[in-house]
Parts: structure tokens; C-alpha cells; sequence
């Protein structure tokens, strides 16, 4: 199946039963979705108990992205977005299903690539996961119990997803002769700016390092990017390094 960027992509992330691999599947097919990718499934890959309740949806498993990280699943996506119903303590964007598939549809149109991540049937996507998206996606649940299955949630975002699309028009955006970034490039930059501060002593007190490093991702991830603007990024950060080792 050719990974075209005409739908978002589906994200399960660590699920912890087959079923609801295969439930999820189910639900995609039948809002037309058919891009699923699965990181690291508890019970191993390929599972008989997906393939059973996936019914006619099938294909879609056999088609499906496997990967062991998150990042590995978005790397070639452009905008990502969590679906949480936790405060996970980041600052982004959150938007209600509707307004997320909205803006998915509309990036989407400009020949964007977009990811949806659902966290583990348990306890839901970690904050290291979340800090990869640009913006989390919160459904107005009861608060007293706010938690969705996930084929669940699942549903309701392909659901959303078919309302958007129904009415999606082709937008237009002047790129100058450059392409927007996607996650992987996005993820170069952390690394290259997070190495060279690390060198340079930033991250202090070292008790605080881990939770300063996860707030520089964060704050990459909110950037709306163009391989320009890594490339810029990139070699301002060498410049300043080389400027700092000459002693100028």
C-alpha cells in the first residue's frame, strides 16, 4: 500500500492487547483510514488476536508500519498530534477531535503529512511521547472519568477525520523553493542544539537536566519548520561553537 499523504497516519503506541489492535484496525477501515503504525506491541507482531477482530479490515495489519520507538513511527510526518486525556505538564496547543482532524485535514491538503499517537490501553502515551507532538488532542469527557478504550479513541478521530475531509478544499502554501520539515529532521536539530549545550554547560544543575532537555524537545516541536529553517538553525548553532573555540 503506497504511504501517500491523502490520510493521517494512525500511531498505536506500546498496545498491550491484540484486540484492540484489531478493533482499531476495524474502526479506521470503516472511516476509509488505512495507514496504521504499531511501536513496540506487548504481545509481538504479527498477533492472531488483532488479525481475529480486525474482521474485514485485515489488510490493514498485514500493511502496518511496526516500529520499536515513537520517533521511528513519525519520522517522515510533519505534524503530529497526542491524544491524552492527562495533564502531562508540557506547554502546547489543545484542541478538542474536531478541531484537530480540522487542522489535519487542512495541512493535509497542502501535501502535509500528519500523525495521530494513542497511547497503552493502562496508563495511556508517556510525556516523553507527548513532547514529540505538536499539539495533544483532548476529547470533553466526563472529568470524573475521562479515559477512552482505544479503539474508542481510535473511532472518534476517524470519525472526526470523515467529517474534515468530506469538506476538505485544496489549500495552497508558498514554500520559496523549500519543503516544511519532517520529524526526523526536526529530531537532527534537538540533538545537534541539545549536544552542543550540553558541552557548553547548560544543562545545570545536572539534577535538572533530564526535565530541561524534555522542555528544549517540547519547544522544537511547537515550531512549524522548513528544511530552511533547520538548515539555518544548524549552522547558526556551528558558527557559535566555532566562534566560541576560536576565543574571538
Amino acid at each position: 500500500m503506497p504511504d501517500l499523504p491523502s490520510t493521517p497516519a494512525f500511531v498505536l503506541v506500546r498496545p498491550q492487547m491484540g484486540e484492540n489492535v484489531g478493533a482499531a484496525a476495524r474502526a479506521m477501515w470503516n472511516w476509509r483510514l488505512d495507514r496504521m503504525r504499531v511501536v513496540g506491541p506487548r504481545d509481538g507482531w504479527p498477533n492472531p488476536r488483532a488479525v481475529a477482530l480486525a474482521s474485514g479490515a485485515g489488510r490493514l495489519l498485514d500493511d502496518a508500519m511496526v516500529t520499536g520507538t515513537v520517533e521511528e513511527a513519525v519520522a517522515d510526518r510533519h505534524w503530529v498530534v497526542a491524544t491524552t486525556a492527562r495533564d502531562r505538564a508540557l506547554t502546547k496547543p489543545v484542541l478538542d477531535p474536531e478541531a484537530a482532524m480540522a487542522e489535519a485535514a487542512r495541512r493535509i491538503a497542502e501535501g502535509q503529512k500528519v500523525a495521530v499517537l494513542f497511547g497503552p490501553e493502562r496508563a495511556g502515551l508517556e510525556k516523553e511521547d507527548v513532547a514529540l507532538a505538536h499539539a495533544i488532542v483532548a476529547a470533553p469527557t466526563n472529568p470524573a472519568f475521562p479515559s477512552l478504550n482505544l479503539a474508542q479513541a481510535v473511532v472518534l478521530m476517524a470519525y472526526e477525520w470523515h467529517r474534515a475531509s468530506r469538506g476538505m478544499e485544496g489549500a495552497r502554501m508558498e514554500m520559496g523553493g523549500t519543503e516544511f520539515a519532517v520529524e526526523a529532521e526536526r529530531a537532527a536539530l534537538a540533538d545537534h542544539y541539545e549536544q552542543a549545550l550540553d558541552r557548553a554547560g547548560f544543562f545545570f544543575p545536572e539534577g535538572k537536566a533530564p526535565s530541561m532537555k524534555l522542555a528544549l524537545r517540547n519547544l522544537w516541536s511547537r515550531m512549524p519548520l522548513t528544511r530552511t529553517d533547520a538548515q539555518i538553525l544548524h549552522g547558526v548553532m556551528r558558527q557559535m561553537v566555532r566562534w566560541k573555540e576560536r576565543g574571538d
